[in-house]
């Protein structure tokens, strides 16, 4: 039986359907029961392996088919027992950004989720330190947005003490402790 297969027997209606791209399976299960379907992935099909952890935003999609919610969060997932890679797809309403963590099934979830909650904005509900990851914390926004501005009206505010900060450390040679010019 197909890991799809089992799935859809074990779950039912939260798998909301299938596909197949570059002979990957994709699932898409409903956010109200992600925690559960990753468990069991997890624990009964042996899928030790998170690879990777992202969000997307189709704000605009003209793609084939008409995306049900603006953004998805797509765990990419491994099992070596099995020798099979799974992708599960979990669509996320605009209205209300969130998907539960899965931080206590897989710990390197931990950065994939802050990397996919400060570019995008989607929380992950249960997350043990949900904070942003490569913008400042006093950033405005998210940046991998549709709708972010590419040029914003006004300078982020923290700018020149940044500026001053690397101009200070630009003294100094990196891997060498010896300081330029002094």
């Amino acid at each position: 039986m197909s890991v799809v297969e089992i799935l859809k027997e074990k779950f039912g209606a939260a798998i909301l359907g299938e596909e197949t791209t570059a002979d990957q399976i994709g699932i898409y299960v409903s956010r109200e029961v992600l925690p559960q379907v990753m468990r069991f992935l997890h624990d009964e099909l042996d899928f030790k392996h998170l690879a990777d952890l992202c969000g997307v935003d189709y704000l605009g999609w003209k793609g084939k088919r008409k995306k049900a919610e603006r953004f998805e969060v797509v765990y990419n997932l491994y099992s070596l027992s099995r020798r099979e890679l799974l992708r599960i797809k979990v669509p996320v309403p605009e209205s209300d950004p969130r998907v539960p963590s899965v931080t206590s099934i897989w710990r390197v979830a931990n950065w994939f989720e802050r990397e996919c909650y400060d570019l995008l904005g989607i929380r992950f509900e249960g997350h043990p330190d949900l904070r942003r990851l490569l913008m400042p914390e006093n950033w405005s926004g998210h940046p991998l947005r549709k709708d972010y501005p590419l040029e914003p009206e006004e300078e982020w505010k923290d700018y020149a003490e940044l500026r001053e900060k690397a101009r200070e450390l630009s003294r100094y040679e990196w891997g060498d402790r010896r300081v330029r010019g002094g």
